[in-house]
């Protein structure tokens, strides 16, 4: 019988504690399929006792001026900076992430940090001018109050800091709810905000299923803003719940990104962007390449480069091999569906030139980097999110063509296009309807930006000082004073 080394509990209040259920829920390591730690399972008298803790924690942490809410911030950022490898490896080993990219998320977590550290004594409001004489109206930007942050499993300590972060500066207090896939990283988390002396309440993290868990945080009247990172299904279910007491909602929801390859496109640049795009956390990435569109005249060179490049796709065990492209799928669930996804493809008239099966590895669940061509618009797998490293390629013969073809999707996350041509890339740029568009380069958002999706791929979004306003109200005052 296997021993479960690590068993964690919730933090709420300041403290770490069990779930009043007692129950637990395990943890897989999916590049060996084994149980690596047991998580509470939470309940809904858990999150209601979490989002308690946050209301009453809010009205204190809102009067500390923003500068000090900014202090605790880089001190949570030091501490993360100084906990690289357990941080890592704890990523790496719950959802399969390369180690490398495991530690590029832990240093962009806590450069993220930092930067809405510095929007203390940035964010502002104004003064408008009135109609009347001897008043001013002034435009406060204060904050929501709880706020409910529900976080995927694919980039799950990063998106801590992208709820987190900007919540806590604008003077909000917040209860987290990792994915039951890859929680372990969110309590380390919770170490570190203990270690630093954050004030209780301020963050408040519980552990357990999606749908009990999702429900209460975005249907509790005392939560102010419920923000989520997921799936289409799960956003709306969080709109429906959030509708009953007009709860502010910002969704990042699904991608199905498009890539096109004009005829001028530098051919290398593009094979190498676009599987970068297309193997990053084994493709699990919202707004990495799902779709390839490549001009007719190119199209010959560009798939036999990009074919022998995914060929040499490597992959394994994060914490066992070296130098590794990618690791497993997060779950046999994702596995099949990638499978499913691709037999689907091929039974209605796909090609695989590479790849197109699980890996023959005894353990874990891995799937070869795979190519298919023969593919056309009506097919599935050209229109639902595959979520793993399965690259479907079409051929196009104008730039209309490509557009259209490219538009048409229920999604509008993100879209990239290679081309040397200005006229043709800034007219891509004004008819993508979606909301980043990379030219040039592999899809990957800054810090600085806006991640905002179109359509279906979500309301509202994250990062830069537009996502900071996503954590902010607007009280107007009419001053009006004796002559």
């Amino acid at each position: 019988m296997q021993t479960i080394t690590k068993k964690y509990k919730m933090f709420i209040g300041g403290e770490f504690v069990e779930s009043s259920s007692k129950e637990t829920t395990q943890v897989v390591n999916p590049a060996t399929e084994e149980v690596i730690s047991e998580v509470p399972k939470g309940t809904v008298e858990d999150v209601r006792r979490a989002i308690d803790s946050a209301e009453q924690a809010q009205k204190e942490w809102a009067k500390l001026p923003a500068i000090e809410r900014g202090q605790y911030l880089r001190a949570i950022s030091k501490e993360i900076r100084e906990s690289v490898d357990v941080l890592s490896r704890t990523i790496s080993e719950e959802m399969g992430k390369t180690l490398s990219l495991a530690e590029t998320e832990v240093h962009f977590t806590a450069d993220y940090i930092d930067y809405m550290a510095e929007w203390a004594r940035r964010y502002e409001g104004e003064i408008v001018q009135s109609d009347r004489p001897n008043e001013h109206i002034f435009v406060h930007k204060v904050p929501i109050g709880v706020i409910a942050g529900i976080l995927p499993w694919n980039f799950p300590f990063f998106l801590i800091a992208r709820k987190a972060a900007p919540a806590l500066i604008t003077g909000n207090t917040i209860v987290l709810k990792p994915s039951d896939v890859s929680p372990n990283n969110a309590i380390e988390f919770a170490k570190i905000i203990e270690k630093v002396g954050l004030p209780k309440g301020v963050i408040n993290i519980v552990t357990g299923s999606g749908r009990t868990l999702g429900q209460e945080l975005s249907g509790n009247p005392k939560v102010g803003m419920v923000s989520l990172t997921g799936s289409y299904d799960a956003g709306v279910a969080v709109m429906r719940t959030a509708a009953e007491n007009i709860t502010k909602v910002s969704l990042e929801l699904g991608g199905k990104a498009p890539a096109i390859v004009m005829d001028d496109a530098d051919i290398d640049l593009a094979v190498r962007s676009i599987v970068a795009s297309r193997v990053i956390n084994t493709g699990q990435v919202c707004n990495c390449t799902e779709r390839v569109y490549v001009h007719e005249k190119v199209a010959d060179e560009f798939i036999e480069k990009v074919v022998k490049v995914m060929k040499q796709t490597k992959y394994g065990n994060p914490l066992v091999d070296d130098n590794l492209d990618m690791g497993p799928l997060v779950s046999m669930e994702a596995l099949e569906s990638v499978e499913k996804m691709v037999q689907e493809a091929v039974s209605n008239g796909a090609k695989v030139l590479t790849g197109g099966k699980r890996s023959n590895r005894e353990k874990g669940y891995f799937y070869e980097p795979t190519i298919l061509v023969n593919v056309n618009n009506e097919m599935d797998i050209m229109h639902q999110e595959i979520f793993g490293p399965v690259l479907p390629i079409a051929i196009f013969k104008d730039l209309d063509e490509a557009l259209e073809l490219a538009n048409d999707c229920e999604y509008g996350l993100t879209s990239s296009i290679f081309t040397q041509n200005l006229d043709v890339t800034m007219r891509a740029s004004n008819e993508l309807q979606f909301g980043e568009t990379y030219v040039n380069r592999e899809n990957f958002e800054a810090i600085q930006g806006f991640h905002a999706g179109w359509k279906k791929s979500g309301i509202g979004g994250a990062d830069g000082k537009h996502g900071l306003d996503e954590y902010l109200q607007t009280h107007v005052v009419y001053l009006q004073y004796n002559r």
